[in-house]
């Protein structure tokens, strides 16, 4: 179930069915909150979904999330019906509770070493939202990325994870998908689709992983992310533009 509009300030709690099934708060153009939806896509897990607007967010929101961010996983089933905030940390509570199509590698050496990667992806996010919000210089950000360029030679498959998308691929795409609000905002100062020599692996990791079953499961088109990212620039997010 996938209530399509945000709830805000004054909505009342979802009604939603007694029936054990985990519920996620989310907001929908929110790169960390995909990370949890891919996930349990991934274990094709039934879930309830309930959109927050970030701006104005419900009162009862807390009870939920008490840092008030989104995503918050809502165990509905489990004793005191706990939940779990923190993207990351729902991902690895969701592959271990269900191991069926594993995110995380089997060994632990690799499994500790694509952590710190994720990990060292926050140079990215950070520097991202720094060009975004105050038109910093890109210049780090590419730096940032030369890191996972670097990365995926190194490790000599087509994925982060091997053979096919895992762990680190998944965690790292939502931002990945979010690259046309960056060329947006950068015009001529964009040069990662532009720049094929310095970013060959990291643009042919991002073809195959438009293609992938899993992303194309939860995935917003180029066009709204820009369009959602200028109408939250004016003041006036868009929160509903899919509804």
């Amino acid at each position: 179930m996938s209530a399509g509009k945000h709830l805000t300030k004054g909505s009342p709690r979802p009604a939603l069915p007694d029936d054990g099934v985990p519920r996620l708060y989310s907001m929908r153009f929110c790169p960390y909150a995909q990370r949890a939806h891919l996930a349990l896509n991934a274990k094709k897990l039934p879930h309830h979904t309930i959109y927050i607007n970030l701006t104005e967010k419900p009162e009862w929101l807390v009870d939920y999330s008490p840092l008030l961010k989104v995503p918050a996983l809502h165990l509905v089933a489990e004793r005191d019906q706990p939940a779990l905030i923190e993207s990351l940390i729902i991902v690895e509570y969701l592959d271990e509770k269900y191991p069926e199509n594993p995110l995380l590698a089997k060994d632990p050496l690799q499994r500790a070493q694509d952590k710190i990667l994720v990990e060292r992806f926050g140079a990215v996010t950070s520097n991202f939202m720094k060009i975004l919000v105050h038109n910093a210089e890109p210049d780090e950000l590419w730096s940032a990325f030369d890191v996972f360029e670097e990365e995926l030679g190194k490790r000599g498959t087509s994925y982060f994870s091997g053979s096919k998308p895992g762990y680190v691929d998944y965690m790292i795409w939502p931002w990945f998908e979010r690259l046309p609000v960056l060329q947006f905002v950068l015009e001529d100062r964009y040069i990662f689709g532009a720049d094929t020599l310095r970013f060959a692996k990291l643009n042919a990791w991002v073809k195959l992983m438009l293609n992938d079953d899993l992303v194309k499961s939860f995935i917003v088109q180029p066009e709204q992310h820009v369009e959602f990212w200028r109408t939250r620039k004016a003041g006036n997010a868009n929160y509903d533009m899919l509804a």
